[in-house]
């Protein structure tokens, strides 16, 4: 199993900026994807940015937050989420999220795809 443990959030005015991080522990190998989603009640669950490792490797951001954010990850298996130029619209609790499928490899384009969930991060920008 995968345990992931958010930290990072908080209340930031509009235009400034917050990192969030995401530190991932437990079986961590064969990963097909790890990144953020966030959701604000009323609205759809939205996928923030991802770090894709199947099907070669690649990003991939919403385009509300595209130009913005920036996802990173280091070498101790903690992913971050570098939040710029921080809008109203951006607030809402943050989720980290990872698949490791146990049948076939997955493209991460479904929530449900996404085996493991953090706790969630409060962001409010105001």
């Amino acid at each position: 199993h995968v345990q992931l443990v958010e930290s990072g959030g908080g209340t930031a005015q509009p235009g400034r900026s917050l990192r969030l991080s995401c530190a991932a522990s437990g079986n961590t190998y064969s990963l097909n994807c790890l990144g953020w989603f966030r959701q604000t009640p009323g609205k759809e669950r939205e996928q923030v940015a991802v770090f894709i490792y199947s099907f070669g490797r690649s990003t991939r951001y919403a385009d509300s937050v595209k130009g913005r954010f920036t996802i990173s990850q280091d070498a101790t298996n903690t992913v971050h989420l570098q939040m710029n130029n921080l809008k109203p619209e951006d607030t809402a609790m943050y989720y980290c999220a990872a698949v490791q499928p146990r049948f076939f490899v997955s493209n991460c384009l479904r929530d449900l795809d996404f085996n493991y969930w953090g706790q969630g991060t409060q962001v409010t920008v105001s």
